[in-house]
């Protein structure tokens, strides 16, 4: 059964990482290549020298592009699907599409929203070259401190029902995450590298784009995964039935 849901989310996760490529195209590419002319505009007023591209534009924006997302989606896929087998029959009685949605929805807010509110995608003309080591790891540190303070945040509700009732214990669980959020968000370190020249509307759009991907793919993971977990479940169930059918007459004869 793990195999198969394992197959399965790997599978929807390349569907997503496609249709993401195709978002990224139209939302994002554009974005990029004014935040390029922009970066290039720059280094000829300050008569700067045009270093060679190691990798051509059309290929960053290609297939570059389209293997990063594709392999992205896979790779996540995966994981989501073994996060899925492990939580299925766990965490109530939730069938396999509303535990898709709401996992992919963790997922979400976990590995993109919370990281994005201390540390936002830049283009590529914003920040410095030699602190790319240094802001990489905050942001993964962030993720870390994220995925950490969700987990524990979801043991709160289950304390809190036993006395309070199960509203007060979702409320309960949802203002420990937001508040250790806070905590955590204020003190990790600053960073703002974005010039004061770099025009603020290309920069607002181009983190929407770069948020927008990722909706993109974790909501077509959710849904896509939800209705081959789904399949997988009622293939399982049936075979469980036919099993003990055929059992039931070998014992009868």
């Amino acid at each position: 059964m793990v195999g198969k849901l394992l197959m399965r989310g790997m599978l929807a996760g390349v569907v997503a990482g496609l249709i993401a490529f195709g978002f990224a195209k139209v939302a994002g590419e554009r974005q990029v290549e004014r935040a390029i002319a922009f970066e290039e505009h720059a280094h000829a007023v300050e008569g700067d020298a045009h270093e060679p591209e190691l990798v051509s534009r059309d290929t960053q924006a290609g297939l570059g592009l389209l293997t990063g997302v594709v392999a992205y989606g896979a790779a996540f896929g995966g994981l989501f699907a073994l996060t899925f087998a492990y939580a299925w029959g766990r965490v109530g009685k939730l069938g396999a599409r509303p535990l898709a949605a709401w996992l992919a929805l963790g997922a979400f807010i976990a590995l993109v929203v919370v990281p994005n509110l201390k540390y936002p995608a830049n283009p590529p003309s914003v920040g410095d070259p030699d602190t790319i080591g240094y802001r990489t790891g905050l942001f993964f540190l962030t993720i870390a401190i994220s995925i950490t303070i969700m987990v524990l945040s979801l043991n709160v509700p289950g304390v809190v029902a036993r006395r309070f009732g199960q509203s007060n214990g979702a409320l309960a669980g949802l203002a420990a995450f937001v508040v250790m959020l806070v905590v955590v968000l204020a003190a990790l370190p600053v960073v703002d590298e974005v010039p004061l020249s770099f025009p603020a509307t290309l920069l607002w759009k181009f983190r929407i784009a770069a948020i927008g991907v990722q909706a993109v793919i974790w909501t077509t993971l959710g849904a896509l995964f939800g209705v081959l977990a789904e399949r997988t479940e009622r293939t399982g169930s049936h075979t469980l039935r036919v099993t003990g059918e055929t059992s039931a007459v070998k014992q009868a004869f």
